[in-house]
């Protein structure tokens, strides 16, 4: 295989890990290579048995249940004195800034996590998002003692395989063995944490799954397009910054929303604030829900 052509590979592999979404001639932008290049490439991941995900909108993405996924989308080089530094700079930038999280993220794979998330998380959650992260670093089983559950309002002790977590450690992505589902559990509910000699037992099954703008998470993304006057403009980015990426200004005083989103629950929430500064554009599933959304809180329900 020519150089050039590794590159590309390389350098696709990498975009369809990431955050932004994009389509096959967006793609082809980016590489500076024809579409049918990227339908090529595309083929050339599946033969090596990477799962290659077509979503609404044409977009493509890398699956995470891909072998090496989370090597893979947090790849880069540093070393510890760079990487040191890197840190440094990465704290001193706003918690609003969209880059920040995604920095923390791709340098936790070569620096010491534990460090970070000291600096990230204070009190007990420090203790227990400490004792996860070793956790995962040894691959063991750990047990969630005391954990407050907002969907039943029990207490109980959860056995779990942790293997990740949201941005600023508020919340782990777990394997529980006992649903036999990944979910979220929130630090912020954990009493304690235990190790156990346990190592983990089904890491096949270990899927994280997408964390939209919006901060809800689930397996699925849903494309909806929003068009926003001046106020629902900017209380969007004052409320949730990282959907400065998915905003195009368009030609008459108001702006677009493209973005891709887990649930409609949270944009729903959002948009149902500011019925008159909005209007939802080619979406016709959102526009559905949201009717069903306003019927019921007609009703009170």
């Amino acid at each position: 295989m020519d150089q050039p052509k590794l590159e590309r590979l390389l350098r696709l592999m990498k975009l369809l890990t990431g955050n932004v979404n994009y389509t096959v001639n967006d793609l082809a932008e980016r590489l500076d290579t024809s579409y049918r290049s990227i339908y090529r490439y595309i083929e050339t991941f599946k033969d090596a048995g990477f799962v290659i995900h077509k979503l609404e909108g044409g977009v493509y993405k890398l699956g995470k249940e891909s072998p090496h996924f989370r090597e893979i989308s947090q790849l880069v080089h540093f070393t510890d004195e760079e990487a040191h530094i890197v840190n440094q700079l990465i704290e001193g930038l706003d918690d609003t800034n969209m880059l920040k999280q995604n920095l923390r993220k791709k340098l936790s794979s070569v620096y010491n996590c534990t460090s970070m998330a000291t600096s990230i998380v204070k009190g007990r959650n420090a203790s227990n998002v400490n004792k996860i992260l070793a956790a995962i670093e040894e691959r063991k089983q750990v047990l969630l003692c005391d954990y407050s559950s907002s969907h039943t309002g029990d207490v109980r002790t959860r056995l779990v395989e942790p293997f990740g977590f949201t941005t600023n450690y508020v919340q782990i992505w777990c394997y529980e063995p006992d649903s036999g589902m990944n979910k979220l559990f929130k630090t912020s509910r954990v009493g304690s944490v235990e190790i156990l000699d346990n190592e983990w037992e089904s890491e096949d099954k270990h899927h994280e799954g997408y964390i939209d703008i919006f901060r809800m998470t689930g397996y699925e993304q849903h494309r909806v397009m929003l068009e926003l006057g001046m106020l629902s403009h900017n209380l969007l980015l004052e409320e949730y910054p990282l959907s400065e990426r998915d905003i195009k200004p368009l030609n008459n005083g108001r702006w677009l929303l493209d973005t891709y989103v887990c649930n409609y629950l949270g944009i729903s929430r959002f948009v149902i604030g500011l019925l008159d500064d909005i209007r939802v554009v080619d979406s016709p599933k959102f526009s559905n829900y949201l009717k069903h959304r306003l019927e019921l809180l007609s009703q009170g329900l």
